[in-house]
């Protein structure tokens, strides 16, 4: 069986690599430059080459190598590069240095000779000086023969079955000579009542996304580990029966993972001040809690857009995460999943700050499959599903600190702002920080 190749640059945990798997493309070589995040997709992808580096020390020629495709025709490259410097949140600079891996990204879809890309990024991009970038990057891909989709669109997670308000651009480009692909056609519309579609059916609720999982705050067990052996609640949703993967169509076009449909995972508690509890409870739904500024979740509307929250360059690490329409606490990091749409055998890393980024930086699964089926119909490939059940990845993976995965990977720790301003001294301490339990991260919260 032959499937078309795929290749993920700032691959993440892979919220892209999922997508495009379902829709039939092989991730061949996943890139990314935080061993952390490397580790996570290591585990859930282990027929992918991972690759922990920046993509500027990368040519495509060693993610052939690596990857051992050699001279087969790489399909699709696809990825984001990271968004801080245009972002509608906080201070917006076109000339933030971080732009420059829009250059390399380019750079590596030549050099692949891909026939497609897909360059994923914030709605930030779109607007106001940002819009320059944006133009410059189209230029860019005509100069070395390829052709860019336009208007570029800006496609929400909502339209395609996530019940999640979250805005992404997505720029599709082809090799000259190869047909255009089509922006996907939506498939639901929210169900909040914003960016309605009419004759486009209502999509999933908070309420059918999280309201099979049972409260964590009932397991004494998850306040020293983030998985426990438990059975859902009732009947399930047509969604989140497929995020449990009850049925072979769950797999689309992916490859089917062993799986313990009792083990419930990523959803270690976070103990909050019985004062904190409280203003959750009187917080009405759909609202804004005023003390901690969380969204809190509607049962029958959607989640606000989940974010990656933030390092320690501004004094805390945190990793907001919305307050439980019905439990008087923060959601764990496994209902924050079921609102991005990964399904349950899908795994993060252990801690909560984490966990909650890599969700919170990855492009939502269905969104990401709907955008990878645009492209598979113009690779001239027949879609296969795959009959092979993957075994996931060392368990050992999901635990690794920065440190510990920094070391698995043969690499220098990377390091954050923080230390380039207070030397080792204060990276010691932020490695405590990052690393703190359920209790610390009480603070954050409360």
């Amino acid at each position: 069986m032959t499937r078309p190749i795929g290749i993920d640059l700032f691959a993440g945990a892979g919220g892209l690599s999922l997508g495009f798997e379902q829709a039939g493309f092989d991730i061949k070589a996943a890139v990314e430059i935080d061993p952390v995040h490397c580790a996570v997709h290591e585990f859930n992808f282990p027929k992918t080459a991972m690759i922990c580096s920046s993509i500027t020390n990368i040519s495509g020629k060693k993610i052939r190598e690596i990857s051992g495709i050699g001279e087969r025709e790489v399909d699709c490259v696809f990825g984001g590069a990271p968004c801080q410097g245009f972002s509608l949140i906080g201070q917006r600079m076109i000339d933030d240095p971080r732009n420059k891996l829009v250059a390399e990204f380019v750079r590596l879809v030549v050099e692949l000779n891909a026939k497609t890309f897909v360059f994923e990024n914030v709605k930030g991009l779109t607007v106001g000086k940002h819009k320059t970038l944006l133009n410059e990057l189209v230029q860019a891909f005509s100069k070395v023969n390829y052709e860019v989709r336009l208007p570029w669109q800006v496609l929400n997670a909502a339209h395609y079955g996530v019940p999640q308000f979250r805005d992404r651009l997505f720029l599709l480009g082809v090799r000259k000579g190869v047909a255009l692909p089509k922006y996907p056609t939506p498939t639901t519309t929210p169900a909040d009542g914003r960016k309605q579609i009419d004759n486009v059916p209502i999509g999933p609720t908070t309420l059918d996304a999280i309201g099979d999982i049972p409260d964590a705050n009932t397991f004494q067990s998850l306040n020293n580990s983030d998985e426990v052996q438990t059975k859902m609640f009732g009947k399930p949703s047509s969604y989140s029966a497929e995020l449990r993967c009850l049925s072979t169509g769950s797999w689309h076009n992916g490859y089917m993972r062993e799986l313990t449909p009792e083990n419930l995972t990523s959803s270690a508690r976070t103990t909050h001040t019985q004062i904190s509890r409280r203003r959750y409870m009187e917080t009405i739904p759909g609202n804004i809690e005023p003390i901690s500024r969380f969204f809190k979740l509607s049962k029958n509307g959607l989640s606000n857009t989940l974010r990656a929250g933030t390092d320690g360059t501004r004094g805390a690490f945190t990793s907001p995460r919305p307050i439980h329409y019905k439990h008087s606490r923060c959601i764990t990091v496994r209902e924050m999943a079921r609102l991005h749409g990964f399904p349950d055998w899908f795994r993060f890393n252990v801690t909560k700050w984490h966990g909650a980024r890599q969700i919170g930086n990855a492009v939502p699964p269905p969104l990401a499959r709907a955008v990878a089926r645009s492209i598979f119909s113009v690779v001239g490939t027949k879609a296969e599903k795959p009959n092979k059940t993957l075994t996931l990845g060392d368990p050992k993976l999901l635990r690794l600190d920065l440190t510990q995965a920094s070391n698995y990977y043969g690499i220098e720790r990377p390091p954050s702002k923080r230390d380039r301003k207070s030397g080792a001294k204060k990276r010691k301490q932020v490695d405590i920080e990052r690393e703190k339990n359920s209790a610390d991260q009480a603070k954050i919260y409360g």
